[in-house]
């Protein structure tokens, strides 16, 4: 890699439970409704059990399957290392990719520490000198809704942004016999909902505004510390085996900050909010007019416009379906909505794009890098009695 542009890409990947299935699809799909600058070739998957992988390759459309992610990067029909594993191992898994000159996605959050991120950011940004590009996947930046804010946001529809309030809501751990998954292990995932779902909201809210947060304070919890040891697992639910074992990472996060532009902005992310099943919640104010959206009507962005007559103004409601707003035009007819897994598919089109273009994705391990540091700025100033944390 890192030669001429190439009209095919074999892929690799990494783990093959919850994202591996997501990343599955879209690599199935974007060749069937986009037209691709490049040939996908599903090469082949890894992961620890050969039963499962090999059950996985044969489920999600892998040619191969292999129990040592490490062969991936002695093959010469694999051009890209797509990562869908726990946080604790992204750090080494892209490291090693990239040095071996193979491309890179890897899901969010970018790495369980900053140190890591900056290793990975660092290792990226050198592989790029030989043309090996890296990209993290912040997914929700692909919906069609989100993209159409952010281009509101730019085109100055809002004026000056003075408010952003961010929320990410789930409701799967409020039981507690829910059992212990590696979500909830510290060493595997980092932390826990700050990372795992507060990650989205704070990349949603800088990709949006075009903004940074510069400074933070914040408050974690964890509601229930000791749950049933999983005797299996999928997804985000599992079965309950003998015994039980502590919860080392927060169940919610709320923390509050200031953007690079004089806004203030608002977070919260939790996996205890009985009815919310995946409510991203962003309202983003500014001098001229304000957008609301929601991803549990996802195909909808909230716009109100600050200089319609009075007697008549309201939020105005989108249908984020027509065939001129983003991705649109390759889907279905105005009003049959789009889902969940479409966004990896738009992730995997315009990875394929800029790759075919020597073009650097985004968002870019730098950016990932941005938002681990938001994070780790929340959980030290928690820990340091909810003080505020500037970031530099």
């Amino acid at each position: 890699m890192g030669d001429a542009p190439r009209d095919q890409l074999g892929v690799g990947m990494v783990g093959y439970s919850f994202m591996g299935a997501a990343h599955s699809q879209a690599w199935r799909t974007a060749p069937r409704f986009f037209d691709l600058p490049m040939r996908l070739d599903m090469r082949v998957v890894a992961g620890r059990s050969a039963d499962g992988v090999r059950a996985a390759a044969d489920r999600l459309g892998w040619q191969d399957s292999t129990t040592q992610w490490r062969t991936l990067l002695e093959r010469d029909d694999v051009d890209l290392v797509d990562i869908c594993t726990p946080g604790d191992t992204h750090a080494e898994i892209a490291v090693a990719a990239l040095e071996a000159g193979k491309h890179v996605l890897c899901e969010k959050p970018l790495a369980n520490t900053v140190a890591e991120a900056e290793q990975m950011a660092a290792a990226a940004e050198r592989a790029a000198e030989r043309g090996v590009l890296a990209m993290v996947g912040f997914t929700y930046r692909r919906v069609p809704a989100i993209q159409l804010a952010r281009r509101l946001v730019a085109d100055g529809r809002i004026g000056e942004v003075r408010h952003v309030r961010a929320q990410y809501l789930q409701d799967w751990l409020t039981d507690p016999a829910a059992p212990l998954s590696w979500r909830l292990d510290k060493d595997k995932a980092g932390s826990g909902a700050l990372g795992d779902i507060g990650a989205h909201v704070v990349d949603l809210a800088q990709f949006i505004t075009g903004e940074s947060v510069v400074g933070v304070s914040g408050l974690l919890e964890t509601f229930v510390r000791e749950r049933p040891v999983a005797s299996s697992s999928s997804g985000l639910s599992g079965q309950a085996g003998e015994g039980t074992g502590a919860v080392t990472v927060d169940d919610a996060a709320l923390f509050f900050g200031r953007l690079s532009g004089g806004g203030l902005a608002s977070f919260e992310a939790t996996r205890f909010a009985a009815g919310r099943k995946n409510a991203i919640r962003l309202e983003i104010n500014g001098s001229r007019g304000s957008l609301a959206f929601d991803f549990e009507d996802m195909n909808v962005l909230h716009f109100f416009d600050d200089g319609e007559d009075a007697g008549t103004a309201g939020f105005r409601r989108i249908m984020v379906t027509e065939p001129d707003h983003p991705y649109i035009a390759a889907w279905w007819p105005p009003g049959h909505g789009l889902g969940y897994e479409h966004g990896f598919t738009h992730q995997v089109v315009d990875l394929v794009g800029d790759l075919a273009a020597a073009r650097q994705p985004r968002p870019s391990f730098a950016d990932g890098l941005a938002v681990q540091r938001v994070l780790d700025a929340v959980e030290r100033s928690w820990q340091q009695g909810s003080g505020w944390v500037e970031l530099s």
